[in-house]
């Protein structure tokens, strides 16, 4: 029947963040907030919650004299992501 789906992406912006990320090397904070359109606060907690549970890696450094926080998907991140368009497809069946 229907599989559970993965509560952490059931958030558009977090499934938003890992769909970027599961097409690209790593991307920065600004980029990763033109894209989604998520405010830089929301964005900053889903950032947050993805990384604590392991489906990303969050690297924080200053260039020149500016912030900058540099997001990339794990591997425990791929799968959870694939699992859940698996788990999704079994809903659009």
């Amino acid at each position: 029947m229907f599989k559970d789906l993965d509560p952490i992406l059931l958030s558009q912006v977090r499934l938003a963040i890992m769909s970027l990320l599961i097409s690209v090397e790593e991307a920065d904070f600004v980029y990763i907030r033109e894209k989604t359109g998520a405010t830089a606060g929301n964005l900053s907690v889903n950032i947050e919650k993805l990384s604590e549970c392991g489906y990303i890696d969050v690297r924080k450094y200053i260039a020149g004299k500016r912030p900058r926080t540099v997001c990339k998907i794990t591997p425990k991140g791929i799968e959870a992501f694939e699992k859940y368009v698996t788990a999704l497809r079994t809903y659009i069946k």
